[in-house]
């Protein structure tokens, strides 16, 4: 025997009732712009069951960082007398800039792919007839993506920064300039001005790459315009000499976890507008490794504001003072930018709000296209 199905409710002066608490609620979560924590897990949750994507964040983020350390550990401990610590201050920023470019592609792979998985898995039609936001849908695929990019580069950079620690060379007392001149070490810019007052000749030999004339008398001493540019060469020789101190390093984990996240979000932003995993790919990975190596290395005649709205060209300024020597870029760059980044460009660098405006920028436009794309799309 079965119950009778409960009567409707009447409408009253035309009104009908008032919904009930608890459907209210749920209905206001389901449209609600802002992803819910639920949905953050389960877009975090479909990227992290695709096996073939896991691995490539590994061997691109992870996997050379403990080969190239392993093998110069093990190379130091069976040879210590031909190759060096492990931890020498050239091969750190060699990792480390080898960190940011293997960890842009990566980014940018985990980023088409989370934007166009459900396309692709036929999802997106049945994401949309359940009455979830589309911005909704978008929005909870950044930290969901963030969330597997960030603590892989972390754990990569601090490997590399352990061994660099705990395996590197004895700091030096000096710094070797040009023509073996040595320069003392910690030197501010009034003291080494102080000290190329005092040595003449020795600061000639060291900041002009030469030795002084035989016969030619005393140097004189450096005029007050030229101690601007002999301290950048002196910072930029310290820096390629000395291991990063622990403030440095940790300028270099925020400029390496910026670096991945601009990639991830243009990834994001580009897959979601043309909807293509491997176009979107294929388009990032040779702006990373093509494009952005030839727009800050050569000066283009009447194109430079143009070469600066590259994000790369952006992020090459912002490059932390521990990177630039290793980066082949044509020397330091503006110094005193944010992170303390002198660069690593061969173009007249912008001013450091035209910097921050390109990334930010790229960040925002990328997501709004991205996000806008979503939403208009066809279900």
């Amino acid at each position: 025997m079965t119950s009778p199905a409960p009567a409707a409710e009447p409408l009253v002066s035309g009104r009908r009732p008032k919904a009930r608490p608890g459907r209210t609620l749920a209905a206001g979560r389901l449209g609600a712009a802002l992803p819910t924590w639920d949905l953050i897990a389960t877009r975090h949750l479909e990227l992290r069951k695709r096996r073939g994507l896991m691995i490539t964040v590994a061997v691109l983020t992870i996997a050379p960082t403990v080969l190239i350390l392993g093998l110069r550990l093990a190379f130091h401990l069976f040879d210590p007398a031909r190759y060096g610590p492990a931890g020498a201050p050239g091969l750190f920023a060699v990792i480390a800039n080898l960190i940011a470019e293997f960890g842009f592609i990566v980014a940018a792979l985990v980023g088409a792919a989370a934007a166009t998985t459900d396309l692709n898995d036929g999802m997106f039609r049945y994401l949309v007839i359940t009455g979830r936001s589309r911005l909704a849908l978008y929005l909870a695929r950044i930290p969901a993506g963030l969330a597997i990019l960030g603590p892989a580069v972390a754990v990569a950079f601090t490997m590399l920064c352990l061994v660099t620690a705990y395996e590197g060379v004895p700091q030096p007392a000096t710094v070797g300039m040009n023509s073996s001149i040595s320069v003392p070490a910690g030197l501010d810019q009034a003291q080494l001005q102080t000290w190329v007052v005092r040595h003449p000749a020795r600061a000639a030999q060291a900041f002009s790459g030469g030795p002084a004339a035989p016969g030619s008398g005393p140097v004189s001493p450096a005029r007050p315009g030229d101690i601007g540019t002999e301290y950048t060469q002196y910072t930029s020789a310290e820096d390629a000499q000395f291991n990063p101190a622990a403030n440095e390093m940790f300028k270099i984990g925020l400029w390496l976890e910026l670096e991945v996240g601009i990639g991830f979000l243009v990834g994001l932003g580009l897959g979601s507008l043309t909807g293509q995993r491997t176009l979107s790919a294929i388009l990032l990975i040779g702006l990373e490794i093509i494009v952005t190596p030839i727009l800050a290395r050569t000066a283009i005649p009447y194109f430079l504001d143009g070469q600066r709205l590259d994000v790369g060209v952006a992020m090459d300024q912002l490059r932390p003072a521990a990177l630039a020597p290793a980066a082949g870029g044509g020397g330091p760059g503006p110094g005193g930018v944010l992170f303390g980044g002198r660069g690593a460009l061969g173009i007249p660098p912008m001013p450091t709000w035209a910097m921050i405006s390109v990334i930010v920028g790229w960040i925002v436009a990328w997501s709004v296209l991205g996000a806008w794309r979503m939403m208009t799309r066809d279900a």
